[in-house]
């Protein structure tokens, strides 16, 4: 399990009660316990309390971002996270992508802004996949495992209906608007993939999706060496890890189908991707 111990420190409701609703079923750690991260989010000053309320992240002291509107305060949580996670646990290959799991197979759904992988990602959970993250893949250096961190779904914009309509019983967190994604909204993840998040997956399909409206699904084949470039293109810490990095993504692209998958309805793009997982060996 990528099993990281937070504090966070904050006198927000609008972090406070995202966090009391998002991550409800995760396990709080002693308050006088090792923490890995120091994480604040508060107003810079006081007159930003009172004349254009604005927010602040901080991690261990340091100030990555620059203020954002106070009503983006969880949005502006979940982003520093991401960066946290991806600028310093270097134990992992950390893929900009989300992941799932089913069988004990990992899919890798790596994808730019707009390429639609959270919104399949979500649609995967809501049909019963393991959520493992949605927005970044750990890759073991040593196992070349996949180490869940499941954490709430970021929706944005038309997806979040979509997927309101989609799922029976998810639940969401306020909908932030005006941000820089527009507007913004997270799915809170299944109890079971939480208690579930000391369980790795092995590498088995690397998809990489792409949403065209009024397409007819496209789901092809691509080399191995073609995933494994592409995996390097979306590894947030590539050249920070070297050979390593090289060795585990290769290994990572030899072991798994690739794919890129072009889709307009999720049900068509969740039956290939059944399909492709009924098969035994990429």
């Amino acid at each position: 399990m990528a099993s990281f111990e937070i504090s966070i420190h904050s006198s927000l409701p609008q972090l406070t009660d995202g966090l009391s609703l998002l991550y409800a079923d995760y396990p709080l750690g002693a308050e006088d316990g090792f923490t890995d991260f120091q994480i604040s989010i508060n107003a810079p000053s006081l007159s930003r309390q009172l004349i254009r309320p604005q927010v602040n992240f901080a991690c261990n002291g340091f100030f990555p971002f620059k203020p954002l509107p106070i009503g983006q305060a969880f949005a502006m949580f979940e982003w520093g996270l991401n960066w946290v996670i991806a600028n310093h646990c270097h134990q992992f290959a950390i893929i900009h992508s989300a992941i799932v799991e089913k069988d004990g197979k990992g899919l890798i759904l790596p994808g730019t802004p707009g390429s639609g992988k959270s919104t399949l990602c979500a649609a995967l959970v809501c049909k019963g996949w393991r959520l493992l993250s949605d927005e970044m893949t750990l890759i073991s250096l040593e196992t070349n495992e996949i180490h869940p961190f499941p954490r709430p779904i970021g929706l944005k914009n038309n997806s979040i209906e979509i997927i309101q309509k989609f799922g029976n019983e998810v639940v969401f967190g306020a909908t932030i608007g005006d941000t820089a994604k527009g507007n913004v909204a997270h799915m809170r993840p299944p109890k079971t993939s939480i208690d579930a998040s000391q369980i790795t997956a092995s590498p088995f399909a690397v998809v990489f999706p792409h949403y065209q409206p009024n397409s007819e699904l496209d789901f092809e084949p691509i080399s191995k060496g073609e995933t494994m470039m592409k995996l390097a293109e979306n590894c947030f810490n590539y050249p920070v890890l070297g050979v390593d990095g090289f060795h585990c993504l290769t290994n990572v692209a030899d072991r798994s189908f690739g794919r890129s998958l072009s889709y307009s309805k999720l049900d068509d793009a969740i039956g290939a991707l059944d399909k492709l997982f009924s098969d035994e060996q990429p």
